[in-house]
This record gives structure tokens, C-alpha cells and sequence, in this order.
């Protein structure tokens, strides 16, 4: 059998490069070298590279988090070299990355989401409007960001201003947004046209995080996770056709990750990720796993999806 020479994209220039790279290791691991020639390359520096030895590739993964990678850049430099990756192209990836555009997507397609508001810099010297709009607690977040880089809880109107000046030295659209209680969920979905929800994963964040921040994402035995997610079997279902909807809204392909929070009966959607987290003990890989995907098949259906 004849190996597919497959391009792995990591590393980049966003502030999830360093996780960009361990999940590189991970999938260049997994990959079956019986199936695969694997070649890396690192946006940051190889993009000429890449360009000129297209012609000999047959495929590309993209194992990019964050601006210049999750958000339609590399998607389009690789459609102008007609080089099939897997995941979403460039309309959906873009749009998924803008979390302003997205919850309004979200919205008409009859999802719940948190209220929300676009914060101007001008509202960390006047706070007190964010305030009327919201109440407290609430949450700050840069509006074009993975991983809750620069994500903060304000619990009080000075709090405000200090979440805001944090999230604007990353990202120049910042978005203030209403503060759920409940337990934070995600979906994963895979497929192009036909779409399959996998079983769903809680993630219970460790007593000294207030909230699944970049640490508690990625310290080893930092939060629990439960796959499948202990949930009544009305909301499992519920939950799984709003990670559905939310992968059709925002015109996603291939395969997505949608997070969202279980507040009673009620569901939020809060995002969705376009390039998911890729090690073994990844939310999407254990939700595939829970299906009876393990790693490296999971791999081989991204990469079939890819190519169809």
C-alpha cells in the first residue's frame, strides 16, 4: 500500500504554540507509520518550505491553536496550494475564531447563549456600563483567542477595568459576557455531511481554579473529566444536538468541539473550537474513545474526511 505523504502543521505564532507542539508529538506518534510519511512543518518558519514541496504532499493535518492557524489563515494558504487538510476551510474557521459573530450565529439558529457585550477601551476608565448591561460576576475575554488566554472573572466594578486592560493587550475586540453557574460541558461532532455527536465529556476544574483556565486546561491532574458526562439522559440529548447545530451554524466541516454550560434545566452555548485539542487524553479524542474511536483511528477518519 502506497503511504500518504502528510503534512503536520505545528507550532506557529499564537500563545498556544508550546500546546500546539505536544500535540504534534502526540499525533506524530500515533500516526501508523505503515500508512503515513510524515513531514513537519512549523508555520512560524516553514511556510516557503511548504509552499515549494506542495507539489509532493498528498495531505496536510493542521495542529494549530489560536490566530494564524485556528482561524483561517493557513486554511486559506493551503487551498491556494490545493493541498486537502482536515477540519473547516476558511469561511468557518474565521467565523468560529470571532466569538462575537459566532454567538450571533448561535442565536438565530435558536441556541441559548450567555448576554453579552463588546467591550471599547474607553470602558476601563468608565466601567460602570458594562456593569448596567450585566451585573456581577461576569466574564472577560479576548474575542479572538483559544485556551482562555487573558479570560477573567470580574466580582466587582474594579475588577472590571482590570480584566479589560488584560484582554485588550492581546486582542483589540474584547467581550464582556454574563457569568453562568452550572457545569461546564463539550460535544464533539465529526463528519462533512453526515454528522455524528460523540458522547459528551464534563470537565470539573480542581478546587484552586476559579474557572477551566489555561493551567487547569493543561497541568496534568489539574481538572477531572468525565466521559461520559453524568448528565439526565433529556439534557445528554439536548446537549448533543446543540453541538450538532452549532457545527452546522457556524459552517463547520470535518470535526468540531462545542463548549457549553448546564445551568438547571437550561443549556449556553459558550464556543466552539475548530482545531481541538489532539493528545490521547484530549476532550474530543476521549469522546471519540467513549465511542469506540481510539487515537489513531480517530486520526485516520480526520484524515478520510480530508480527502473525501
Amino acid at each position: 500500500m502506497k503511504k500518504l505523504r502528510l503534512a503536520l502543521l505545528a507550532g506557529g505564532k499564537s500563545g498556544e504554540r508550546e500546546v500546539s507542539l505536544k500535540g504534534a508529538e502526540e499525533v506524530a506518534r500515533a500516526l501508523d507509520p505503515q500508512k503515513y510519511k510524515v513531514t513537519r512543518y512549523d508555520p512560524a518558519t516553514d511556510l516557503a518550505k511548504l509552499a515549494t514541496e506542495a507539489d509532493s504532499l498528498d495531505v496536510a493535518f493542521i495542529l494549530l491553536h489560536g490566530p494564524f492557524g485556528e482561524d483561517g489563515t493557513v486554511q486559506g494558504f493551503l487551498d491556494l496550494l490545493g493541498l486537502p487538510y482536515q477540519g473547516s476551510g476558511v469561511l468557518g474557521s474565521a467565523i468560529a475564531m470571532d466569538k462575537n459573530l459566532a454567538k450571533v450565529l448561535y442565536r438565530n439558529a435558536g441556541l441559548k447563549v450567555p448576554k453579552w457585550y463588546m467591550a471599547a477601551k474607553e470602558d476601563i476608565e468608565s466601567p460602570g456600563k458594562i456593569l448596567g448591561k450585566l451585573g456581577l460576576p461576569l466574564v472577560i475575554k479576548p474575542a479572538s483567542q483559544g485556551s482562555s488566554l487573558g479570560m477573567t472573572i470580574a466580582r466587582s466594578e474594579d475588577d472590571i477595568a482590570e480584566g479589560l486592560k488584560k484582554a485588550f493587550t492581546i486582542d483589540r475586540q474584547v467581550m464582556a459576557e454574563e457569568f453562568i453557574k452550572g457545569r461546564e460541558i463539550t460535544g464533539g461532532v465529526i463528519g462533512n455531511d453526515e454528522l455524528t455527536a460523540l458522547p459528551l465529556v464534563e470537565i470539573i476544574p480542581g478546587d484552586q481554579y476559579e474557572f477551566f483556565d489555561y493551567e487547569a486546561k493543561y497541568q496534568p491532574g489539574a481538572s477531572q473529566e468525565i466521559c461520559p458526562a453524568d448528565l439526565e439522559e433529556p439534557i445528554t440529548i439536548r446537549a448533543r444536538n446543540y453541538a450538532l447545530t452549532a457545527h452546522r451554524a457556524l459552517q463547520l466541516r470535518g470535526y468540531s468541539r462545542t463548549d457549553m454550560m448546564v445551568s438547571n434545566d437550561d443549556i449556553y452555548v459558550l464556543e466552539t473550537n475548530t482545531i481541538p485539542g489532539m493528545t490521547p487524553t484530549s476532550l474530543l479524542p476521549q469522546g471519540a474513545a467513549a465511542a469506540g474511536l481510539d487515537f489513531s483511528a480517530l486520526l485516520d477518519r480526520l484524515i478520510e474526511l480530508a480527502l473525501e
